[in-house]
């Protein structure tokens, strides 16, 4: 039976994050991942296995070398989890930015009348 673990556990550590962000724009080798990171590269492979675990990313054996590549359906799920917070956000933000105007008119208003 295959480990699965949170993926948000994975994605909070900032190395692993960069690791997802290298494979969003193309399939890379461990090697070639760990070339981005001044680390010792079993580090990088321990951080592709949990991102693996994850299923963060996907590998694939091409001859000697793994392939590795991001799980677009997986950061999708993470996407949407994440979207309610950004209404939420965008929600407050417009909430000040209409408080904050209406400050601005009233302190205009005031200083129109002296």
């Amino acid at each position: 039976m295959k480990l699965r673990r949170d993926p948000f556990q994975a994605i909070a550590d900032p190395t692993r994050r960069a690791i997802l962000v290298l494979l969003a724009s193309q399939t890379m080798t461990a090697g070639a991942i760990a070339a981005n990171f001044d680390v010792a590269r079993p580090t990088v492979s321990k951080h592709l296995q949990i991102l693996g675990e994850c299923d963060l990313v996907a590998s694939t054996q091409q001859g000697r070398e793994m392939i590795y590549e991001l799980k677009v359906d997986k950061m999708k799920e993470i996407d949407l989890w994440l979207e309610q917070f950004k209404k939420i956000w965008e929600d407050r933000f417009d909430n000040l930015d209409a408080y904050l105007a209406k400050l601005q008119n009233e302190n205009k208003n005031g200083k129109n009348r002296k």
